[in-house]
């Protein structure tokens, strides 16, 4: 068995668990504590219950928003109830197509996106529509986006039944600065 490495910076342990699978930490009391690689996995159920039809959509190339039976509301974010009046919402099909409202680039994001960043996240606006959806605005370079650029939907193929399955592209060439 090899012998392992005496570390007292836990930064270095942790190089070193990643890179042999164990070390040794000397902690700050003087004793020696094994650490080891201990990969860690769980299918996570869960249902999308009312959001289902939002979700269902984006497979079928479709975002779907809500709006509200009693004052009108129209929602690109679907809820289940208006958050004006209360009422229950009903489903509406968006366009597929809208504006960049204002953007990020986002230089952390969590695990699935870690190998993508920096990315731009968009809230989009669309006509007729009072709220704003918050996606991925792909294929812009950060000097060419502008407030007010069309954008238009990309759906993922196959869905995976994540809001990710959703992102934008510039349906406009960017403007001459």
């Amino acid at each position: 068995m090899a012998q392992l490495k005496k570390l007292a910076r836990f930064r270095d342990v942790m190089k070193e668990v990643n890179a042999k699978g164990a070390a040794l930490y000397k902690n700050p009391v003087g004793t020696e504590d094994l650490v080891i690689l201990s990969p860690y996995a769980i299918n996570y159920i869960h249902s999308y219950a009312e959001d289902s039809p939002f979700f269902l959509g984006l497979a079928r190339g479709k975002i779907m928003g809500s709006e509200c039976k009693a004052c009108h509301y129209r929602y690109a974010t679907p809820r289940s109830h208006c958050m004006n009046c209360g009422a229950e919402t009903e489903w509406f099909t968006l366009p597929n197509e809208g504006r960049v409202h204002s953007w990020t680039t986002c230089y952390y994001g969590g695990e699935e996106f870690l190998k993508e960043t920096p990315f731009n996240l968009a809230l989009v606006e669309f006509d007729g529509v009072d709220t704003l959806l918050l996606a991925r605005l792909k294929g812009a370079k950060e000097a060419d986006m502008f407030i007010g650029m069309k954008v238009k939907a990309v759906f993922r193929r196959p869905p995976r039944y994540l809001v990710s399955d959703v992102h934008f592209v510039p349906s406009e060439k960017p403007r001459k600065n």
